[in-house]
């Protein structure tokens, strides 16, 4: 339960109800995605690769609640393939190094937690490349040696070495490829390929960060090379016949000098689209300057942070699937970008971990709009830490357990709760500073009590 809503025209949202079927042939029930959020939540033991990297009861919990909730797709935060190149300690990871019965029984769990009531489940597999902290691993790898430059939780990033194509083959491809198959032993209806927000295969794709000069690196057909290939190494192990998906995460532009243009973008998507992958996501934005902010009036006037670049790539796609992820908090704006043919499904992210349970509102109830947040949505630092915090405490009981899927989690549409959790939040930055300062690593979540 919240106490305020974003306001919101009343309209009829059937549409986003509609059925959709992918080109594997697996039909996904309604239109709405739960989209990737980290959740940072997983073992962290870098010293004992067996224990490393493993699904928590926080995160079963956690999914328990999404998979209660409505979605017709749950997609995962990151899951890792190298355990040496992490998007944040508390990742899970798949790895060889980690596989183990009890690994994988774990997964089995998490896949049924988030399958309760007939989502689908789809792990995203990510890869850090040079956009691993330097505490995980100082000599990172990536497509070039350009170096991430700035700060995370206090630590930077390493000088990185360039992959060789036989390490691209028999390392890179081979990891994503044994994870999928991981995957769909443990249950999950697909993974999604991590290609954008900067991480590893992102690297590949932007030629600021691709300076390669062999067949991986120069023109856009050459910088998605990898991912042609990763996605060919699945489809091989794993045939679309198997109604198993594979999908992409893709950046439709980076805001920075040098980086991928939207004409790179639609040349790119056209390979994808013949390549038959089951579903492309759209986003944008890396690290070094967030796109998660709004930076253009006209997106702002139509809530997705992303749509003014994803509608002039639009036309490429007629049989993969395009979702637009970013910015939606209204159901008019989820309603009228499928309606005019933006994309085929839209996922959502920061509004569900105060509502995990949105999509049933949304189809059942008749709501109109997401929580009114009272942090600053501008503050992605603050909104980022806030989700962090109500995934956590809604991974601390079973779903069995709850009343409702709001259960434990705290609501910051009071302006007085909000108040409150950012004080004390402020002080948990400030001792991860301090920590990171130390390099000591800071897993896991600021773990704030109602």
């Amino acid at each position: 339960m919240v106490a305020e809503r974003m306001a919101g025209e009343p309209v009829d949202p059937s549409i986003l109800g509609k059925p959709l079927e992918l080109n594997c042939g697996r039909t996904v029930r309604n239109r709405i995605m739960k989209a990737a959020l980290t959740e940072r939540v997983s073992s962290y033991c870098p010293e004992n690769p067996k224990e490393n990297g493993l699904p928590s009861e926080t995160i079963i919990n956690m999914y328990g609640k999404w998979g209660n909730g409505g979605f017709g797709i749950i997609l995962t935060g990151n899951v890792i393939v190298d355990p040496l190149h992490l998007e944040s300690p508390g990742n899970i990871i798949i790895s060889r190094e980690n596989d183990s019965p009890k690994l994988r029984e774990l997964l089995k769990r998490y896949a049924a937690a988030c399958k309760q009531d007939g989502a689908l489940a789809i792990v995203q597999l990510s890869h850090g490349g040079r956009q691993t902290s330097e505490i995980v691993n100082p000599h990172p790898r990536s497509a070039s040696d350009v170096q991430l430059m700035g700060k995370r939780r206090g630590f930077g990033f390493g000088k990185p070495t360039p992959y060789t194509e036989e390490e691209l083959r028999n390392d890179v491809i081979e990891r994503f490829a044994y994870a999928a198959e991981v995957c769909r032993d443990a249950g999950f209806d697909g993974v999604e390929l991590h290609a954008a927000h900067g991480y590893l295969l992102a690297q590949f794709l932007s030629p600021s960060t691709n300076k390669r000069t062999d067949r991986y690196g120069g023109s856009p057909a050459n910088r998605i090379r990898l991912v042609l290939e990763t996605y060919a190494e699945i489809r091989k192990r794993i045939p679309a016949s198997t109604k198993f998906i594979v999908g992409l995460k893709i950046n439709s532009i980076e805001f920075q000098e040098n980086g991928l243009e939207v004409g790179d973008a639609r040349e790119m998507c056209e390979l994808l689209e013949q390549s038959g992958v089951d579903f492309v996501e759209m986003s944008g934005g890396t690290y070094e300057k967030l796109a998660f902010a709004h930076l253009r009036e006209s997106t702002k006037a139509r809530e997705a942070f992303f749509l003014d670049f994803t509608d002039q790539i639009r036309s490429v796609f007629k049989k993969t699937k395009m979702f637009v992820t970013g910015g939606f908090r209204t159901v008019k704006w989820m309603v009228k970008v499928i309606e005019d043919g933006n994309c085929d499904a839209i996922g959502l992210g920061r509004p569900i971990t105060a509502e995990p349970d949105l999509p049933k509102k949304i189809l059942q109830y008749g709501v109109a709009a997401a929580a009114d947040n009272k942090i600053d949505q501008q503050d992605f630092l603050f909104t980022n830490l806030v989700s962090n915090t109500q995934m956590w405490q809604a991974g601390k009981r079973p779903f069995s357990e709850c009343q409702k899927v709001t259960d434990d989690i705290v609501d910051m549409t009071v302006q007085e709760t909000a108040d409150r959790y950012k004080k004390e939040a402020q002080d948990y930055l400030d001792r991860a500073a301090e920590l990171g300062s130390r390099g000591q690593p800071v897993a896991g979540v600021f773990e704030y009590s109602n």
